[in-house]
């Protein structure tokens, strides 16, 4: 057959094709199977100091009671309308100011807490209160109750902002999204506060009754244990080239993620670190807590400064730099990469 006519004779078979709802793979094998993750949203910072006006403003002009939650979506500039930082994660700065309450409710979407500014504020997890503190990283696992409230402390009380990272997007894509409002604003307290970590917190755990979700039986992971963790580590260790001390936070009945489709981390850059390059499969989050610095994402400068957030893409080459001490938080999908024996990951040496 002439070539015009091999072209006008596949053009007919695609058009009988889609009266069947059928495709050729052929014509889209390569981006189906690509030879390495095109992730399809792009490396992006978000400043703090840009971001604080807005969300109060929002505050003066939208109520707890209204708002339910009131946040400001950190949406991927490559994925507008999506509510999301990657294809699997969601990200936002949520506002509680003095004498509010985020009333209590659940859903299937397991979400984390990583505090960014003020104090007094607490979070309510199935019963038990935690007071939150900026780099705190607190968990609301799936399904279960909680509630947020800003009575300030020793008298005081001030606005509070803290991160908000869900697994969103991937429960709208697996469709198992699902949601219920309590019937008060704030949960009866059953368990005095502290409870969680005195029972899982020291390596040991309850002889009877022990923790039956997926997820970490501790709930709050305090900013002051964790700094305390890294500069000890900083001390003692060699720095690793590539992402200088870091520590993943875990179950501590399984060594495991903290909740089975988000993992976190905290890692400390100190002063003069110039990393070497990185890349990994899971998309990150990153959150600064303390310091300035530098972010190389796919060979895209990001100057960094307190309380700034940042996502580095699937596969996309990561250089730290840190002309002060560093501290970052971060989460990403790693859990059900590594479920899925997806995870893969390069340190490389230029």
């Amino acid at each position: 057959m002439m070539q015009n006519d091999i072209a006008s004779a596949r053009r007919a078979l695609y058009d009988d094709m889609l009266d069947l709802h059928l495709t050729p793979l052929w014509e889209s094998l390569h981006s189906l199977v690509p030879k390495h993750p095109s992730p399809g949203y792009d490396a992006a910072l978000w400043r703090f100091e840009d971001i604080a006006p807005l969300l109060a403003r929002a505050g003066t002009l939208i109520s707890a009671e209204e708002a339910v939650r009131r946040v400001l979506v950190l949406e991927n500039p490559a994925l507008p309308g999506s509510s999301s930082i990657t294809h699997s994660l969601y990200a936002g700065l949520q506002l509680i100011l003095p004498d509010e309450v985020a009333p209590a409710h659940r859903h299937t979407q397991s979400a984390l807490r990583f505090i960014v500014q003020g104090k007094g504020a607490y979070t309510a997890v199935d019963g038990e209160r935690t007071t939150m503190h900026p780099g705190d990283f607190i968990l609301t696992p799936s399904w279960a109750w909680h509630d947020h409230g800003n009575p300030g402390v020793d008298g005081l009380a001030e606005p509070v902002v803290w991160l908000d990272g869900l697994d969103i997007p991937m429960t709208r894509f697996l469709s198992g999204g699902f949601a219920e409002n309590g019937e008060a604003a704030s949960q009866g307290v059953a368990r005095p506060e502290g409870r969680s970590l005195a029972a899982y917190g020291f390596n040991m755990a309850p002889v009877r009754q022990l923790h039956s979700r997926a997820s970490s039986p501790i709930f709050n992971y305090p900013y002051v244990r964790s700094r305390e963790a890294l500069e000890t580590l900083r001390r003692q260790e060699e720095v690793d080239a590539w992402v200088g001390v870091k520590l993943r936070y875990i179950n501590p009945l399984t060594g495991g993620a903290p909740m089975p489709t988000i993992g976190a981390c905290m890692q400390l850059l100190p002063a003069g670190f110039a990393g070497l390059p990185h890349r990994s499969t899971d998309g990150t989050v990153y959150s600064v807590v303390e310091g300035s610095g530098s972010a190389t994402i796919g060979g895209k400068r990001f100057a960094f400064a307190p309380r700034d957030t940042f996502v580095v893409p699937s596969w996309a080459t990561l250089v730290l730099e840190a002309p002060q001490d560093v501290v970052l938080f971060s989460f990403s999908d790693r859990p059900v990469l590594e479920a899925l024996g997806m995870l893969r990951e390069e340190f490389l040496l230029k």
